[in-house]
């Protein structure tokens, strides 16, 4: 961990492109042969950091798979799925919105960082749709809604750029963004 927490620190404070590997394996206190024999590259080094960001551990757990998801699935109404989905998805978001202009940028420098995600769908769509077809299912649900609908209103408006906007450049808090998004969401998804 410490050689992700090191490049996560660099790549911010420098960018990917400008950080050696050398840099990263000092900060972490490693040997740069430590690095390459762990990642073998600094693109897979780069995925490496922004799956261990979106997951908040070194687990291989999708986060389908994760007990908060599971937790929000199986929620009864709702109401609770929603307030479960939000607060998972604001723990996501501490972590990877930092990242995520880093993260482009380098993708847009070195097409092969982008190549690393081809053929995946969205991940965060998968996630958000996986949410909306459970939740269309049940009691509070706002009549006729449909999963693709439902889908696309997570997708948007629990969308890491849009908690920059707020937490960020507005100084709003993570727990203020949590309560204005599951207060959004409510009035849009769940029965008045």
């Amino acid at each position: 961990m410490r050689m992700l927490d090191a490049a996560r620190e660099l790549f911010l404070e420098r960018g990917y492109g400008a950080t050696a590997l050398q840099e990263v394996a000092d900060r972490a206190g490693v040997a740069v042969q430590t690095i390459y024999f762990t990642f073998g590259t600094k693109r897979v080094l780069l995925k490496e950091l922004a799956d261990v960001a979106i997951a908040g551990d070194q687990e291989p757990v999708s986060t389908m798979d994760r007990p908060w998801f599971r937790d929000a699935l199986a929620a009864e109404t709702a109401a609770d799925q929603l307030r479960l989905h939000v607060r998972g998805t604001r723990g996501i978001l501490d972590r990877v919105a930092p990242i995520l202009e880093m993260l482009r940028a380098a993708a847009l420098a070195d097409p092969q960082i982008a190549a690393l995600w081809d053929g995946e769908a969205d991940p965060r769509f998968t996630i958000h749709a996986a949410a909306a077809r459970s939740l269309v299912t049940k009691p509070g649900v706002r009549a006729g809604s449909d999963a693709g609908y439902v889908a696309d209103v997570l997708f948007g408006l629990l969308s890491p750029e849009l908690y920059l906007v707020l937490v960020r450049d507005r100084g709003w808090s993570p727990e203020s963004w949590e309560r204005w998004a599951l207060d959004t969401l409510s009035g849009q998804l769940c029965a008045p």
